[in-house]
């Protein structure tokens, strides 16, 4: 198992529950593969530092991940796919601050 982060931009015209759909969808393919969502950050709106299809805000969501690497494929394919993502960045998180984080004990249990 290893751990990773996972920040998610929603479109700010998305309503709560299209954010919540998007966030509970990436946590069934996570899980599915014998992974497991760590803990869920949600920052909510923020600003962009330039632009993004003519919109300046977005809705911010940070996923710790511990998983192995065979579903993130998934993961990555429905991100990309998703017409409400404007944005995704999946990081492998080094070894050092996974264990600071406690992601991997978490790992290591699930």
């Amino acid at each position: 198992m290893r751990a990773y982060e996972l920040m998610v931009i929603v479109d700010s015209d998305v309503d709560d529950a299209g954010v919540k759909a998007v966030n509970e969808r990436i946590e069934q393919l996570i899980v599915a593969d014998g992974g497991s969502v760590v803990k869920t950050d949600f920052w909510g709106r923020r600003r962009y530092a330039y632009p993004i299809n003519h919109k300046l805000e977005g809705i911010y969501t940070v996923l710790e991940i511990s998983t192995t690497a065979s579903n993130l494929d998934e993961v990555d394919r429905f991100l990309r796919l998703a017409d409400d993502v404007v944005r995704h960045k999946l990081i492998r998180l080094p070894d050092a601050e996974a264990e600071r984080r406690g992601l991997l004990g978490a790992a290591a249990e699930g």
